[in-house]
């Protein structure tokens, strides 16, 4: 049933990362992510101004903490004893799979090569193979997703 669920969230994570991409308006939602040499760009072309939005890290990260804390309690019902290590450790394999799958199959073979993430005025394929923001978002949820199962593992726990 772990597995299972791993697979499951990993489709769906691609599934949404797929749909939220493809368009100009769909990729300038998430500018955070992208190059800082592609950011510097989009923000001195006219037709991008006042459409896409600078986020804080901790805002980002915060708002992500509270949004898998609830899916992998959601998740962890499905699989959790009433041992708080095997809680524990099946939320962090559930949390570090959907994020290792993140940096590698979405961000460092899908993301960086699929035109759908490319802005239709900066279509050079070079700009977007800088992987440190990916790298670096790798690293915040790893940490992450080690409280998350941490906090989800209790719960699940005493439920």
């Amino acid at each position: 049933m772990l597995f299972t669920e791993a697979v499951l969230l990993c489709a769906i994570f691609f599934l949404l990362c797929f749909l939220g991409t493809g368009t100009d308006a769909k990729n300038l939602k998430n500018y955070s992510s992208y190059p800082d040499e592609v950011q510097i760009r989009i923000s001195a072309i006219p037709e991008y101004q006042n459409l896409f939005r600078v986020k804080s890290q901790f805002a980002t990260f915060m708002a992500n903490f509270l949004l898998f804390l609830v899916i992998l309690f959601v998740f962890g019902i499905f699989i959790r004893q009433s041992n708080f290590t095997h809680n524990f450790l099946s939320l962090l394999f559930l949390g570090q799979t959907l994020n290792a799958f993140d940096l590698i199959v979405i961000d460092l073979l899908w993301w960086r090569r699929t035109p759908r993430i490319r802005f239709s005025k900066l279509p050079q394929p070079a700009l977007y193979q800088d992987p440190r923001k990916h790298i670096s978002a790798f690293i915040r949820a790893f940490i992450m997703y080690f409280a998350i199962a941490l906090i989800d593992g209790y719960l699940l726990t005493l439920f």
